[in-house]
């Protein structure tokens, strides 16, 4: 359980100093390229998301499987077949949707995303897929040997990069009056720096195959184990990246059905999903870590028949991520809104995190239950739980923001909407499987947590004379003591990571 524990600490770690990094890079952007560019830009990022799921196939989650069960199995002779005939499958999907996705760039462009010059921008973000791709399938060997440092490390040379060229190279491709083409600048910065990142995970890999982390051997393994975990998983990946990326054609065509013209919808998109989002996104770090490391731990415990293991890493994992969910309420419901005004700039305060903070609670949870039903092989219920919240979502969507009277505000409903319908329905089908003995009960006393002390800060204890630093280390405190007292934060925790510290010093 300790290198459980180490694993996950050392990804949340490098996932933070990632998302700083991050802000950063936001940040810059908004400042270098403006509000017009930025809005372009993660208009056109879902799509780049949605070709990397098509293309992908689900193959990095089961390689990330296939190899914690071979490598908990001693049979690390197999490994090297079974990359060898991941990237083979990787070749042939290459070659299947390339074409494909060519000819509907400009079919998407003009008549989806009503900007026809942001098809180069498209076109760049395709041709950076495979580079993407590539980096997943050594993300995923590495996830499978539980050596999370490469992973963490690849994340983090990305995002240095990143922040680096859009500061120093970014203001030389800012071309006035074409905003499109500044976001295309920002996408080619994008494609260098996942280049980076993948000389830096082949250079691992060249070393675990020296150290003989991976064996040596001729021939492929059968296709089929890998197909059989891949292709349900990139129904629930491929699904969620699909509905992310219909979401802001369907935001643009709502609000100008609600009076806005397309620039200005646009722009808008580009604030909610690139200020907004990102910020509420920020804590998920701890989740993002432990959903890395449960599909290898999960698979590792199955593999063994082990199930006292496999419940002991299910709840403490989700546990953690109710606390963080906790946490992450309390704080954005409280202050959200003025620390997205002051650290972005934005002209107004709109009031969208007191409408989302108390629903991305159950967001947290999320991402590490997804990988808790794919190392169950339940990847087909993940999926289907994933299509009924997006088809939620953007039904939602496009019914309230199309709403001249609530427009954006509806969108932001509508979001919040399909995080609770897929929440909810993993948590339902996660109390299915008995031996796991989850239920809903594990995220009642956290989310009842969060409502007493926001009541408590609001109408018992108000202290609006300090600033939003003072206010915020005051709840945030406050949480602890009563997630203590609620038995949601134990001594067990802090013994774990004493002995996690002791291991890695």
């Amino acid at each position: 359980m300790t290198s459980f524990f180490h694993g996950t600490f050392l990804l949340m770690g490098a996932v933070l100093l990632s998302k700083l990094l991050g802000f950063l890079y936001r940040m810059q952007f908004m400042r270098v390229a403006g509000e017009d560019a930025v809005g372009i830009y993660m208009t056109a990022y879902p799509a780049f998301i949605f070709f990397l799921s098509l293309v992908q196939l689900g193959i990095p989650t089961a390689i990330a499987k296939i190899v914690a069960e071979l490598e908990a199995k001693g049979k690390r002779v197999e490994i090297s077949k079974v990359m060898r005939t991941s990237r083979l499958l990787s070749y042939i999907s290459i070659l299947v949707f390339f074409p494909l996705i060519l000819l509907f760039i400009p079919y998407l462009a003009e008549n989806l995303l009503h900007d026809n010059q942001v098809r180069m921008l498209l076109y760049i973000s395709l041709f950076t897929v495979p580079l993407s791709m590539a980096s997943a399938l050594f993300k995923g060997l590495f996830q499978g040997l539980a050596r999370i440092e490469e992973t963490a490390w690849s994340q983090t040379i990305e995002q240095v990069i990143r922040i680096v060229m859009i500061t120093w190279l970014l203001p030389y491709g800012v071309v006035q009056g074409s905003p499109a083409m500044t976001a295309t600048y920002a996408m080619v910065i994008t494609g260098l720096a996942e280049a980076a990142a993948l000389l830096y995970l082949y250079w691992k890999y060249v070393h675990a195959r020296q150290k003989g982390l991976v064996l040596s051997s001729k021939g492929y393994s059968s296709p089929k184990p890998i197909l059989n975990i891949a292709l349900p998983s990139t129904g629930s990946r491929l699904f969620g990246s699909f509905t992310w990326f219909l979401e802001p054609i369907v935001f643009l065509k709502a609000l100008t059905l609600a009076g806005l013209t397309a620039a200005a919808a646009t722009k808008q998109y580009g604030i909610i999903s690139g200020v907004h989002i990102p910020l509420l996104l920020f804590p998920s770090f701890i989740p993002y870590a432990l959903a890395v490391v449960l599909i290898p731990a999960v698979s590792d415990a199955v593999a063994r028949g082990n199930q006292p293991l496999l419940r002991e890493r299910v709840h403490i994992a989700l546990r953690l991520s109710t606390i963080v969910g906790c946490f992450s309420a309390v704080f954005f419901y409280l202050y959200g809104d003025e620390f997205a005004t002051k650290l972005f700039h934005l002209s107004e305060n709109r009031g969208y995190m007191k409408l989302l903070a108390p629903i991305f609670f159950f967001y947290y949870i999320q991402s590490p239950l997804n990988s808790i039903l794919q190392a169950l092989n339940e990847a087909r219920a993940a999926m289907m739980n994933s299509v009924y919240g997006g088809i939620g979502k953007l039904v939602v969507m496009l019914a309230l923001a199309s709403q001249p009277g609530i427009a954006e505000t509806g969108a932001v409903i509508a979001i919040g909407f399909g995080v609770l319908i897929t929440s909810f329905l993993h948590i339902a089908t996660i109390r299915k499987k008995k031996y796991v003995d989850t239920g809903f009960k594990l995220f009642v006393i956290p989310y009842w947590a969060c409502i007493l002390i926001v009541v408590f800060r609001q109408y018992i204890l108000p202290t609006s004379e300090f600033n939003i630093w003072v206010n915020g280390s005051i709840t945030l405190g406050l949480t602890l003591i009563v997630l203590m007292f609620a038995d949601q934060i134990r001594l067990n925790d802090f013994r774990y990571l004493t002995k996690t510290l002791r291991k890695r010093l």
